[in-house]
């Protein structure tokens, strides 16, 4: 009782560092706003300066909701994937999920030049982007669900979504040789990650393909913690390996899939943040790691964003280089101090 009572205490802090990093968010920027006007704005109470609730309500707000749905969605996959494979470096683009988004833009935005560019403004459009990254993502999910039917062993399944990547990249790269310097420019700051551009419509679809991933992630809570006993102990408690592994994998392509397609590849996060709260909680238990993933996820990437955007700036920095930036030295930090990862 006490235990529990400990890990609510927990997750209460968690989202109480989500809402506060939120709010911080809101107030920093190219223009600073005071916390008080954001709080007014959002109270419905008079504000100072009619531009900044236009700002707070258009533009940034939209990035907060983008930047939780995205950290918290690529924290999710990585831990669903560290957990099936049984394995610390698994991430949400082990299945070679990124890469095959980025092949889609890649074909969309370079391929049109290449082949003969037919209709080329209509197909540079921001949601033709969505569309190729979504349908490369899910042509790879297909081949890795095939590939699973097939085998019984998921670290093969693991080595195949890497192949997926290795060569997905190098068919990127053909395109980038023979593409003119707009169009790999173009491919290029798609590369970097961005959490800005999103419509309040945008990521009203993202949060859809969001709450499916999470609803099927805890659909398998259960499982994942039977997984981390092993397969044939797993199996032994009645556990369907082949159902959930497709269960797994199917909510991993909704969340890591949808996320890539609209902020663009974003590195680390999936990584990071299971380990993070590992060592926070010191806890396997899935019913506990999922919302402080959760959680996790969102302040990481909260956090990420507001070093991006350099307060007081007008510049904004790369969202997939600050991840990595942030990221790694988390984990070298860990590894070096642990030793080794807790699993």
């Amino acid at each position: 009782m006490q235990g529990s009572t400990h890990y609510k205490i927990l997750l209460l802090i968690l989202f109480l560092a989500v809402i506060a990093f939120s709010i911080l968010n809101l107030s920093l920027g190219s223009v600073n706003i005071p916390v008080r006007e954001v709080f007014n704005t959002f109270l419905g109470e008079e504000v100072s300066r009619e531009s900044w609730k236009y700002i707070l309500i258009e533009f940034r707000l939209p990035k907060v909701m983008t930047a939780i749905l995205t950290g918290s969605g690529l924290a999710v996959s990585g831990l669903l994937m560290q957990t099936l494979f049984r394995n610390p470096l698994a991430g949400p683009y082990v299945l070679g999920l990124s890469s095959g988004a980025s092949l889609g833009v890649a074909l969309i935005i370079m391929g049109s030049y290449v082949f003969g560019g037919v209709a080329t403004s209509f197909l540079l459009s921001k949601w033709s982007l969505v569309i190729a990254a979504s349908l490369g993502s899910l042509l790879v999910l297909l081949a890795v669900l095939l590939a699973s039917a097939k085998l019984r062993d998921t670290m093969a399944i693991l080595i195949i979504g890497l192949m997926f990547a290795s060569l997905t990249a190098a068919v990127v790269s053909v395109l980038s040789y023979f593409s003119p310097a707009a169009q790999l420019q173009q491919y290029v700051f798609w590369s970097f990650g961005s959490l800005g551009n999103l419509s309040w419509e945008e990521v009203g679809i993202l949060f859809i393909f969001w709450i499916l991933g999470i609803i099927i992630s805890v659909f398998c809570i259960k499982n994942l913690n039977s997984l981390l006993l092993g397969e044939q102990y797993a199996r032994s408690l009645g556990v369907s390996i082949g159902r959930n592994r497709l269960l797994i994998i199917l909510a991993t392509s909704l969340l890591a899939g949808s996320i890539t397609a609209f902020a663009g590849p974003i590195a680390f996060v999936g990584l990071a943040v299971p380990h993070l709260i590992r060592n926070v909680i010191s806890l396997n238990d899935h019913r506990i790691l999922l919302p402080a993933v959760i959680l996790g996820g969102a302040i990481l990437m909260l956090v990420c964003d507001i070093v991006a955007q350099l307060p007081g700036s007008q510049y904004t920095l790369p969202i997939n280089a600050i991840t990595s930036l942030v990221g790694a030295p988390v984990v070298i930090w860990l590894l070096v101090r642990k030793r080794k990862f807790i699993f």
